[in-house]
């Protein structure tokens, strides 16, 4: 067991007091890439910091809900693909145990352009995105008819209803974070694919969630960009794999 412990990886950043210990990881690919990393890095220590202030806080005011010790709060930055050699798509990760029902977790992305050392939105991609344009709209539709899919595998599909889906906007900010699909074809992307932690479009019990809408879904609305950097099938161990 000794050995198995000795080979976890070591948190990026961490912080270790009575009411808290929260602890940042980077995938090792995160940290090839010196900008990349340092941008995730400032925000994930700035997520601790946040979260160490409103614990110790919270053990203030209510000290008996720390008898069994602090909360326990973990974030991971994952590459979950790299489209044309510039488009980085990472997954953040958030675990929360606040000694609450139970632990919660959320998950967020971050779209990274390598060329310029900065992060961006998919609208480069598209034509127009504006909210409630046809853009938006046509891409709400099929977020919606892949989340309707992917309830019917679970079982779930009592929970497939608008209800749970009103907060699926036809807007960039509001329909979901979004990652760049990896591809069949090399240095390509299959299409978007939309994460969402447990309680955005189901009951808690169902986890995450991600759709996938394919590229040709969206083909008659892409730039000369999205034109360039779509093409190809989604691989089955991503589909099988969305996380």
């Amino acid at each position: 067991m000794a050995t198995a412990h000795a080979a976890d990886p070591k948190p990026d950043a961490v912080i270790k007091t009575k009411s808290i210990e929260a602890r940042v990881f980077l995938d090792d690919n995160i940290k090839f890439d010196a900008a990349l990393a340092a941008d995730c890095l400032a925000e994930g220590k700035k997520w601790i910091d946040k979260n160490a202030a409103e614990a110790a806080a919270s053990r203030k005011e209510d000290p008996q809900f720390f008898r069994d010790g602090g909360w326990d709060f973990e974030r991971k930055y994952t590459i979950r693909s790299v489209v044309a050699d510039r488009y980085v798509s990472i997954l953040r990760n958030d675990y929360m145990d606040t000694h609450g029902a139970h632990p919660n977790s959320d998950v967020n992305t971050i779209l990274w352009n390598k060329a310029e050392n900065k992060r961006i939105s998919i609208r480069p991609f598209f034509t127009e995105t504006a909210d409630n344009g046809p853009v938006m709209k046509a891409m709400m539709k099929a977020v919606i008819a892949s989340l309707k899919i992917e309830k019917k595998k679970r079982g779930a599909g009592e929970t497939a209803t608008d209800e749970w889906f009103k907060s699926v906007e036809p807007s960039l900010l509001k329909i979901g974070a979004v990652t760049l699909a990896p591809s069949t074809d090399a240095g390509k992307s299959s299409g978007l694919a939309f994460h969402y932690p447990p309680y955005a479009v189901g009951p808690y019990a169902e986890g995450e969630y991600v759709a996938f809408v394919p590229w040709e879904a969206l083909k008659t609305y892409l730039s000369a960009e999205g034109t360039r950097i779509f093409g190809g099938a989604r691989p089955k161990s991503d589909a099988d794999e969305p996380q």
